[in-house]
């Protein structure tokens, strides 16, 4: 797979990309329902639902949502893959531990 690292970050950069990221991460599979009902008791959002699905197609494009249908509802799920090799190709040559020096 090409290197996507400019569409992570770009995907990460947003306060409410993160969180979904973060509900997914808790729980995985979730209807964008269930999401925005998450959003809204846990975080506080009060983002319309096509917002919501717009940041979860930011997320798809990333890679780090994919999605399947089951029956006629939408199933999201957390790859975090891209973002493992976002860290890997750039991000890890900052946080080596390498240099003791102060």
């Amino acid at each position: 797979m090409a290197d996507n690292t400019d569409s992570v970050f770009r995907a990460l950069a947003d306060e409410t990309r993160r969180a979904i990221v973060d509900e997914l991460s808790v729980r995985d599979a979730q209807t964008l329902f269930s999401l925005c009902v998450a959003l809204i008791e846990r975080h506080g959002s009060s983002i319309t639902r096509q917002a919501i699905s717009k940041h979860l197609a930011m997320l798809e494009e990333a890679g780090i949502v994919r999605t399947e249908w089951r029956g006629r509802t939408k199933i999201h799920h957390l790859d975090l893959e891209p973002i493992r090799r976002a860290h890997r190709s750039w991000m890890g040559r900052y946080t080596n531990e390498k240099d003791t020096g102060a």
